[in-house]
């Protein structure tokens, strides 16, 4: 029995692999989520200055991407060793402190390891050795960024949104998670239904309520689903985005005109109503006696 087969038939020993794997690939999201949106700074300003400027000499600007420079200390700016690096374990040994400067690192990173490990598992366990798990473990990284660089700065990068709604329309022109009529609809009305919302909100208040990039995400997860998840994504996320909007405002002392970042809700209903939509909805109607 080769490996193939035997992560086919031990379901286990997969959604295993997959943790570890999650494990590796959470520490890379968080070199994403915190250096993609400097990136799309620093791009902007370039090209602001060349617009502005078109015949100035434009400086040298060092390096600056998802690989170099490589992670170093923010405190201390010393480099990070790889055995430093290592997913977990390194934050364990060195207790949450830098291996230089023994300033204290962000809690943030081993929980966005243990978290990109956790629902890799899930989707492995859920949906088993396959192609369905490989692109559901895309849509589940992707989410993940996505949500944690909304939360940071209130964007949704079009570098990783319209890539994977294209990327969700191609795996179900063969039918990987629905049909292409309905991955294709569900873009459709996905970005039409929260841009509806968007300038109603606006012709009435006469303010933005949301960002052109929670249109594009609930597109995507349309392309992924089909435009059956789309009602339950749009319950979940604004039943939640409502309760835990008010418990973030008032935790802060925020008002409530203070702007919150819509796409995490959006994320996690999406992500949910892809997995387990049909057992939920079928819940309901059984619950309501349908």
């Amino acid at each position: 029995m080769n490996l193939i087969e035997y992560m086919a038939s031990h379901v286990l020993a997969f959604a295993l692999l997959c943790v570890l794997l999650g494990l590796i690939v959470g520490s890379f999201l968080n070199v994403v989520i915190h250096r993609l949106p400097r990136m799309m700074e620093r791009d902007w300003k370039q090209q602001a200055e060349e617009i502005l400027h078109p015949d100035a000499v434009q400086p040298h600007r060092p390096t600056y991407n998802l690989i170099l420079p490589h992670s170093h200390c923010p405190h201390c700016d010393a480099e990070i060793k790889p055995w430093q690096n290592l997913p977990l374990i390194s934050y364990a040994l060195l207790r949450g402190r830098c291996g230089n400067c023994r300033e204290r690192i962000s809690l943030r990173y081993p929980l966005v390891e243990l978290l990109t490990a956790v629902l890799s598992g899930v989707v492995a366990w859920q949906f088993g050795f396959g192609w369905e798990a490989g692109a559901m473990l895309l849509l589940t990284w992707s989410l993940i960024s996505l949500s944690l660089i909304d939360a940071d700065t209130q964007l949704l990068p079009d570098s990783i949104v319209l890539p994977m709604l294209w990327l969700g329309l191609m795996v179900n022109s063969v039918g990987l998670f629905t049909d292409i009529h309905s991955a294709l609809w569900g873009a459709v009305f996905g970005y039409l239904s929260l841009w509806s919302v968007y300038w109603l909100f606006k012709l009435v208040t006469g303010k933005e309520g949301m960002g052109y990039g929670d249109f594009k995400l609930l597109a995507m997860l349309g392309a992924w689903g089909g435009w059956q998840v789309l009602p339950l994504t749009i319950l979940l996320s604004s039943l939640v985005g409502a309760v835990l909007g008010i418990i973030i405002l008032k935790s802060r002392g925020d008002s409530n005109a203070t702007p919150l970042p819509f796409g995490p809700y959006l994320a996690i209903a999406g992500w949910i109503a892809i997995i387990w939509g049909d057992w939920i909805t079928g819940s309901y109607l059984r619950f309501a006696g349908f």
